[in-house]
């Protein structure tokens, strides 16, 4: 309770402008979080800025602006640095997202290490861009994808993932908070267990990096890899950070502008890390926009944001869990602000037409996690995920909402 007195919600609120909005006449409530973060103020006045007042192509030019962008541009990578506790700037390699990320590493480290009889291990709540990659890699090498399971509850069954560790086992690939079900993995104990074969760790930190603070180092993970729009930043920009000696052995991944170090028709050297892997002209504004969407976040405090987020969770795991005929999908005792449901005879479409027609968006399907939903014998959950910019009231928005539902299909 401490965490929701002392965090200014509605200071916070105001810095969102889409918030003020209404849908259908209604107030917006919107609770699609774990889909898409709305922005700050700040981030779109960054865009903005940029492209009023401070444009130019980066890394390239001798006169000012391109030198004033440039600063930018890395200093955004700096922010990135610090918001992950990096050791280094130049471990930071600006990417379009998460699945951009996580594809890299596939088929840069992955074609590069693994071979056939070789072991990645992936757990059963993973989204599908944290295993389509390593599907389609060990169909290329002939390596085998193995799945660490989970209970009844979304909790990863940990000793049955250790079992799974061998000497084949080249890469763990685990999500850190899972999106359809809100479970939070113990990455470091995963990490520990990895490394003592010989494995090295990947994180999706899509939504972890918003929502929790991140210490790779901590962590004990390799690779991380996060999304700017999740993280209440612009879309099409995120961030991978690797391990230096992993970057550095790594082969290029595209080919092009920035990325080299010299080009003769007779052959071609890269360029030191991270340009190594950016290759052409980057997404300038929205990469200089996410590390303003950074500062944003380490000014509130990724630790008061966790721990007001956790308490409304709580609240709303309460009061969602008295309605009838609704079940929890997802109810581990280690959980971040996701809360997907089912609602007894009603479908999660129909159920979300009909919230939206009261203001309130909520995401309905297999939240691309089509496994997850085979696990629980679902079809689709209605899914409420939760940000700092959240209230109790909306959250008994959504239950009066789910009443109506209820209602129309009595």
């Amino acid at each position: 309770m401490n965490a929701v007195r002392t965090f200014d919600v509605a200071r916070v609120r105001a810095d969102f402008p889409i918030l003020k909005r209404e849908v259908h006449g209604k107030p917006l409530v919107y609770l699609d979080n774990a889909a898409s973060a709305q922005k700050p103020q700040v981030v779109i006045d960054a865009i903005r800025r940029v492209y009023e007042h401070e444009y130019s192509n980066v890394h390239r030019a001798a006169h000012e602006l391109s030198a004033g962008a440039t600063e930018k541009f890395e200093q955004a990578r700096r922010a990135v640095q610090g918001f992950l506790n990096a050791p280094e700037d130049r471990e930071v390699i600006f990417v379009r997202g998460t699945t951009e990320g996580i594809n890299l590493v596939a088929q840069t480290w992955g074609r590069a290490n693994i071979k056939a009889g070789d072991e990645i291990v992936v757990t059963a709540m993973e989204h599908h861009s944290n295993i389509v990659p390593w599907q389609m890699l060990c169909a290329e090498t002939g390596a085998k994808l193995r799945v660490a399971p989970m209970d009844d509850t979304g909790t990863l069954i940990f000793d049955e993932y250790a079992k799974l560790l061998n000497e084949h086992t080249k890469l763990v690939a685990a999500v850190h908070i899972s999106n359809a079900l809100g479970t939070i993995n113990p990455i470091k104990r995963m990490a520990e267990a990895a490394h003592k074969v010989g494995a090295i760790m990947l994180v999706d930190g899509a939504q972890a990096a918003p929502h929790t603070r991140v210490d790779v180092n901590e962590l004990g993970a390799d690779f991380y890899a996060f999304s700017g729009h999740k993280a209440f930043g612009p879309s099409g920009i995120g961030a991978l950070w690797g391990r230096a000696e992993l970057l550095e052995a790594m082969p290029p991944w595209q080919g092009g502008g920035e990325m080299i170090k010299s080009v003769k028709f007779e052959g071609s050297t890269w360029a030191a890390i991270p340009h190594k892997f950016e290759a052409g002209t980057p997404n300038i504004a929205d990469t200089i926009a996410l590390g303003t969407a950074i500062e944003y976040l380490t000014e509130l405090g990724m630790q008061n944001i966790e721990a007001y987020e956790h308490e409304l969770l709580k609240y709303a795991t309460e009061q969602v869990s008295a309605i009838e005929g609704l079940r929890i999908i997802g109810t581990s005792a280690d959980k971040a602000g996701v809360l997907a449901f089912v609602l007894d005879g009603i479908h999660a479409a129909d159920a979300g037409m009909i919230l939206d027609q009261q203001g309130i968006a909520v995401r309905v399907g297999q939240h691309c996690a089509e496994p997850v939903c085979d696990f629980f014998n679902q079809p689709a959950t209605i899914r409420a995920s939760l940000a700092f910019y959240n209230t109790r009231e909306e959250v008994d928005a959504l239950v009066n909402g789910i009443q109506k539902v209820k209602e129309l299909f009595a």
